[in-house]
């Protein structure tokens, strides 16, 4: 049976124009993308939704996710991180691998696929690790069906930290797949918190963070992995830069090595601590301002290419300590694209290029099939923002499963309203429409 949705008097946002129009879902996929107010399909529709004004936007993608599982369900699962995502108008994530079992093999990838089948509300992708000993397994991995390899350059869980020069070159000369980079220099952080520690004692506050993962250890590292991609040929994309130092290692004309921003870098400085202490605690650290200042600036260049969360939930419980004892991360994937849009009102960028960031760019730098764009024929993944519609955020309001958020109490001006995956009405004016709806796993035209 045939299922014909029509979108009707909304303002579409996609591939660089605004304008005024209407779309048409046929089940799955986009039938038609209409412009002008009184634009009609050539088919009548089964439903019609009236947006009213509101924006039409192609599905976030984000690129950069921890969804917990397996091994860390008490703080995020696949059901509970997914709706987050859905809630806040992202109906793609890729996962990252530094889970329990660590994904550095075939079989911890398909375990993880099987999962996500079953539990994901929306679309997915996985990256499979690499660690010091498994360049021949990544070898063998079909790179239609991964997103990329994960190399952590820096501190990291268990043995998937890659500090071998030799390891790195082998996966940096593997061909066929993205290779996307943490870098922080191990031996610059081990160096600073010996020192934090012998000034401030065991647990320095955390406002030292900053300090011991430092603006140069991060420099270090990615100077690195930007000299290896030019020496192997490699299609580096370098997660989370986060200092106004490492942009300079980009060269607009070197398509092949891109970097990433995630939100927590672009929306808090070292300043925040004073007010939200080890909630704002990530790997790498927020910067200063003038490094937030700058990345924000780089958003409209050509090196960053796209925007993520590195979505992180812990428990509060986790978060207690200072800088050697809190964990890491923070859970960010429900509120990016409000927060996203707030720097939009405050003309750090245009509602165009944050959708080139958040939705274009993400699908091209991992060569996804059919998504990112509102585009005839492609999957009907859409989110629809009511603009002029004041919201803060308050607890109940968080699908995570760790139910806190370091942006509590801010008001948003933009609301998601409504996310469609794969033309499925999955989240509607503040509610998940079915929890045991999934998602599908994305393809790679590679």
């Amino acid at each position: 049976m045939h299922k014909r949705t029509l979108i009707k008097n909304a303002v579409l946002v996609n591939e660089g124009e605004v304008y005024e129009g209407a779309l048409l879902i046929q089940n799955h996929h986009i039938e038609q993308v209409l412009r002008g107010r009184d634009a009609m399909p050539t088919q009548p529709a089964d439903q019609v939704i009236d947006a009213q004004g509101a924006y039409l936007l192609p599905g976030v993608i984000d690129t950069h996710v921890h969804l917990r599982e397996p091994g860390y369900t008490h703080k995020g699962d696949m059901r509970t991180e997914t709706a987050a995502a859905a809630a806040g108008g992202v109906t793609t994530v890729l996962d990252m691998p530094n889970t329990v079992p660590q994904t550095l093999t075939f079989e911890a990838l398909e375990e993880k696929m099987a999962l996500a089948k079953a539990k994901s509300l929306v679309n997915y992708g996985f990256y499979i690790g690499a660690s010091n000993t498994n360049a021949e397994e990544l070898s063998k991995i079909n790179p239609r069906h991964v997103c990329g390899i994960k190399v952590f350059m820096g501190s990291s869980t268990g043995n998937m930290l890659v500090d071998q020069e030799e390891a790195l070159r082998k996966v940096f000369s593997l061909q066929g797949l993205p290779i996307v980079t943490h870098c922080e220099d191990s031996v610059t952080i081990a160096e600073n918190m010996q020192a934090a520690k012998a000034a401030y004692g065991y647990d320095p506050e955390v406002a030292q963070h900053s300090e011991i993962r430092s603006a140069e250890a991060c420099y270090r590292s990615t100077a690195l992995a930007v000299k290896m991609a030019r020496e192997c040929g490699t299609r580096l994309h370098v997660a989370h830069v986060s200092t106004a130092k490492e942009l300079e290692l980009f060269s607009a004309e070197d398509k092949h090595i891109t970097a990433e921003v995630c939100l927590p870098h672009l929306v808090f400085t070292t300043a925040d601590y004073a007010r939200l202490g080890t909630r704002i605690k990530c790997n790498p650290a927020v910067k200063s301002a003038t490094d937030r200042d700058a990345l924000r600036t780089a958003l409209n260049g050509d090196i960053v290419t796209t925007v993520g969360t590195d979505h992180a939930p812990h428990l509060l419980s986790e978060k207690v300590g200072g800088a050697a004892r809190a964990v890491s991360g923070m859970p960010m994937v429900q509120f990016s694209l409000p927060a996203m849009l707030g720097l939009v009102d405050e003309g750090v960028l245009s509602i165009a290029r944050l959708v080139q960031l958040m939705c274009h760019n993400p699908a091209e730098t991992f060569q996804i099939e059919n998504r990112g764009y509102l585009r005839e024929g492609y999957k009907a993944d859409l989110v629809v923002v009511r603009p002029d519609s004041p919201w803060t955020l308050t607890p109940n309001l968080i699908e995570s499963k760790c139910n806190w958020s370091p942006l509590e109490g801010r008001v948003f001006r933009h609301r998601v309203e409504k996310t469609f995956v794969n033309g499925y009405l999955l989240y509607n004016n503040g509610h998940i429409t079915d929890y045991d709806h999934t998602g599908e796993a994305v393809t790679y035209d590679r």
